[in-house]
């Protein structure tokens, strides 16, 4: 019985230590570096007639070329909102419209601005890491309130607490790989 209820804890932080793995991957693609990508508009939301509303509901993004993103709004009265919610993000670009197209042209990053996108990347990973290990600590309680209560015995906590280790390790080691590939990215020239 105790086994089970051990295993069953298990396995619900390896699926949640994973879904912050995700998150984070995720969070990082909206970091931009010097190639254009829709996923840098993922974070932007548009004050759409007065609801916040993140703007790839609002809109078809599609990078045409290497450099330049086009963003096709579905209804084309929202081009001036969806073009101020564009230069009051954190994206640092200038959008160009023709009243039914808008386009953002992607700036070669300068050295300053590469090493800054770093340390928000940085940040981004750490949020990651705390994220794991506050799954960790979590069932870490779990796992101590089962052995008090008499359901489990030490030999059976600490093997728990060894599994709990592994998969923190294992998480936290596939956010500083992807870490080290978009720091990589950004660095790229």
């Amino acid at each position: 019985m105790a086994t089970e209820i051990i295993d069953e804890l298990l396995a619900d932080a390896d699926e949640r230590m994973l879904r912050s793995v995700e998150a984070t991957r995720s969070e990082f693609s909206s970091v931009r570096t010097g190639r254009a990508s829709p996923h840098l508009l993922d974070r932007v939301e548009v004050d759409y007639y007065g609801a916040s509303t993140p703007l790839k509901q609002l809109a078809n993004i599609s990078a045409s070329e290497a450099r330049l993103l086009t963003i096709t709004p579905y209804d084309k009265t929202s081009v001036k909102a969806i073009e101020k919610a564009v230069i009051e993000s954190d994206l640092g670009l200038t959008p160009s419209n023709d009243g039914t197209l808008i386009r953002l042209t992607i700036p070669e990053l300068t050295e300053e601005r590469r090493r800054d996108l770093v340390k928000v990347v940085h940040g981004i990973a750490e949020s990651g890491r705390v994220a794991i290990r506050n799954v960790r600590r979590d069932v870490m309680h779990d796992l101590r309130e089962l052995k008090s209560a008499g359901d489990a015995g030490e030999d059976d906590e600490r093997r728990a607490e060894g599994e709990l280790q592994k998969l923190t390790d294992r998480h936290v080691k596939e956010i500083e790989d992807a870490l080290a590939g978009k720091e990589e990215e950004i660095l790229e020239v």
